[in-house]
């Protein structure tokens, strides 16, 4: 290890508190520092490469120090890198506003800008509540789908369901009534911690309206291609004009963050979109998404794997103790952390959620690539994992 890394190690471990990570294990670490990228490689202070196995957390979409995407945040830097929405426009703002309604489900014309996924779903959560609200009416009840995670401000928790993450934040958090998750994940909720609604209810509400579009919808992490943090949340005109009044009525709607609709994110999201149309991602992805396919079923055949899913480009592959009843490990081994270490030096960057390995690659990632990566993945269930659950 150089000097240059020493030293950065140490300071990150003076002044920084990293998320969703335990910080005494952290310092008893020797973590990876990446000083730069190369496509869809992250490139550390030793010089060692890695293949981006989840996108740098799921937002990394056309790889790192792409020209499109550059050139569009250097052209803005040299007219303006922000100016507030509030009380003003900003010609990027409104340029990517249109792109985002054109390319969206027909109804929703009104775009909300901010800056995460979580405070794109909080805006959601208080649109709808004041759009009753400014009608006369109390509406202050939300359903949710059971196991489901759209943040971590207190809005979104609320509407959330991952206990390992929130359950400490519970007497903050606003009354919501949990639906059972349609997807193949066990639930562990009591009666007390959560009311169920019916699916069977749910699609029934669904199906009054043929088409399921939806009146809000909120849009993040790949935005910007996972340049710069930004996020939208899309109405409908009808819930855009409850909000119309007035200055004594009160309607208004008072919420806002200062770097909303960033000029340098809106430039960046614009380059992003794109780029989607001029490399042809969208029909790009069916090879991918049977590579992966592919893959996992090997995978599924390896012991210590339980249960294995996919959806598109996205996949859970579980890491158990027992094979056949699906026993899980216990949490304070961290088997799925020492097992996406061991990945590392052979060249691949992934991320596990407890004991489930996420493999979430960027979707504009090449084959040969994306069959490297795999061939990492593989190779360290088969070969690494034993000895490490031993």
């Amino acid at each position: 290890m150089n000097p240059g890394t020493e030293k950065l190690i140490s300071l990150d471990k003076e002044y920084l508190w990293h998320p969703f990570t335990q910080m005494k294990a952290w310092l008893a670490s020797e973590p990876v520092i990446i000083e730069s990228g190369d496509g869809f490689c992250l490139i550390d202070t030793e010089g060692n490469r890695y293949i981006d196995g989840v996108s740098s957390l799921w937002c990394n979409v056309h790889g790192h120090r792409v020209k499109k995407i550059d050139d569009a945040i250097k052209g803005q830097l040299d007219k303006i890198a922000h100016s507030t929405l509030l009380g003003l426009a900003q010609t990027k703002s409104i340029e990517l506003a249109e792109k985002l309604v054109a390319i969206a489900p027909k109804n929703l014309k009104k775009v909300f800008y901010s800056d995460s996924g979580a405070t794109s779903v909080e805006i959601a959560l208080k649109i709808a509540y004041q759009y009753y609200h400014n009608q006369g009416q109390k509406r202050d009840k939300f359903i949710a789908l059971g196991q489901s995670y759209h943040g971590d401000t207190i809005g979104s928790v609320s509407v959330g369901g991952i206990e390992l993450f929130h359950s400490i934040f519970k007497p903050m958090l606003f009354e919501t009534y949990f639906a059972p998750t349609p997807f193949p994940y066990r639930f562990n909720g009591s009666a007390e911690q959560c009311r169920q609604f019916s699916l069977d209810k749910i699609e029934e509400l669904l199906k009054k309206n043929p088409e399921n579009i939806p009146d809000i919808m909120c849009l993040a992490k790949g935005i910007t291609g996972g340049y710069l943090p930004l996020a939208a949340t899309l109405t409908t005109q009808e819930l855009f004009d409850a909000f119309l009044g007035e200055p004594s009525e009160f309607k208004t709607f008072f919420h806002g963050h200062t770097y909303t609709g960033n000029a340098l994110a809106c430039a960046a999201a614009i380059a992003s979109l794109e780029l989607f149309q001029e490399n042809k991602i969208i029909e790009s992805l069916t090879a991918k998404i049977d590579l992966i396919a592919d893959y996992l079923k090997k995978i599924s055949l390896l012991d210590y794997v339980g249960d294995v899913r996919q959806c598109g480009l996205m996949a859970g592959i579980e890491i158990v103790k027992d094979k056949k009843t699906k026993e899980s490990f216990p949490y304070e081994k961290l088997i799925g952390a020492k097992l996406c270490a061991a990945m590392q030096p052979k060249g691949a960057m992934m991320r596990p959620l407890s004991d489930v390995i996420v493999l979430m690659p960027p979707v504009a990632i090449d084959l040969p690539l994306l069959r490297q990566l795999l061939d990492i993945v593989y190779d360290t269930i088969k070969t690494d994992l034993p000895k490490i659950v031993k």
